[in-house]
């Protein structure tokens, strides 16, 4: 299906939804019926030093239909909102400017909100704030930084988790570079949304079939080699800060490289820990809306391309972006 010419008439697709609800299948679905390219929008997905443990599509998948932002990024080379936005809008314009639909495909929140609601800038907080921030979670815990943030800057400690050390320490660079806290900057103006029409799809399961696709998902994971591709991370002496170093997996894996527990005591433990982001993941996007209007649905099955059920949910879902992709074509 060619995406209309005008500036008016642009849409992109977004399918969201927590990890394993399907959202890779559904997407790759719909890039065949409309013509569509896939965008990456998982902030793990990016990272090209983990092809196993974040379920990037494979090789046949990629050849079947054009897929972007899969595996961009070195594990050693933190990624952004901002730098994903950037790659996202100019991978949209590409798709569009080939006669292709864009299909934003993640479950990374923040991601998809900066194309659909703008994003404020930060500015660089620069390298001696980072490495304070990082030196500080290292040597104190991030607990211990935490309470020393919402000492300084309650408004962003107060939206944070006291054991998030990733965006602890991101708070802490921010108001140690920048004399502002991040809340602050984000009440700012900033970057506009994506000038296009967004049609979503967001996946939404139950709990249970859910818990047993991540179960069942992470013992493939195994025997795919994803132990492999851990010794393979730690053999770079990366920060353990980095983002790639605490994808889901990573740390329980690399407790097991390093003798302290069995495979099974850390399986268990990632299964745990992907489980309860997941549900994060669901409040959230249950809390923010990607489509205006009538331009978003909820889909409460987990997506798979193999159970007969699916079929009529596929079918429900096509129906749903054909009415909103068809009547954007009318109104150019």
């Amino acid at each position: 299906m060619n995406a209309p010419k005008t500036t008016e008439a642009k849409t992109a697709i977004i399918v969201a939804g927590p990890t394993c609800s399907g959202k890779s299948a559904l997407a790759l679905d719909l890039a065949r019926t409309f013509g569509g390219t896939v965008i990456n929008a998982d902030s793990m997905q990016v990272y090209r030093d983990l092809h196993i443990l974040t379920a990037r599509p494979d090789a046949a998948d990629e050849a079947a239909v054009p897929h972007r932002l899969y595996g961009v990024l070195d594990a050693g080379v933190p990624g952004s909102v901002a730098w994903w936005r950037s790659e996202a809008l100019r991978e949209m314009d590409a798709a569009w400017a080939e006669g292709r639909m864009p299909i934003l495909c993640g479950g990374t929140g923040m991601y998809l909100r900066a194309l659909t609601d703008g994003l404020v800038e930060v500015p660089d907080p620069g390298d001696a704030a980072r490495t304070e921030a990082r030196g500080l979670a290292e040597e104190i815990g991030p607990e211990a930084l935490y309470a020393r943030l919402m000492q300084v800057d309650p408004e962003t400690a107060s939206g944070l988790r006291p054991n998030d050390t990733q965006r602890i320490s991101r708070a802490w660079e921010v108001w140690t570079g920048t004399g502002r806290g991040l809340a602050w900057w984000r009440s700012q103006p900033g970057l506009p949304p994506a000038p296009c029409r967004f049609v979503s799809v967001q996946l939404d399961p139950e709990r249970e079939g859910l818990r047993q696709a991540i179960d069942s998902r992470f013992g493939q994971m195994l025997e795919a080699g994803a132990l492999e591709e851990v010794s393979a991370l730690l053999e770079r002496g990366l920060d353990p800060v980095l983002p790639a170093m605490r994808a889901h997996g990573v740390p329980e894996l690399a407790a097991v490289l390093r003798g302290e527990v069995p495979l099974e005591e850390a399986r268990k433990s990632a299964v745990l820990a992907i489980g309860r982001y997941t549900r994060r993941q669901a409040t959230w996007f249950r809390h923010h809306a990607l489509g205006k209007g009538n331009d978003g649905m909820i889909s409460l099955r987990r997506y798979t391309h193999s159970a007969q059920e699916s079929e009529s949910q596929y079918e429900k879902i096509e129906n749903f972006i054909s009415e909103r992709v068809d009547a954007a074509a009318r109104a150019s």
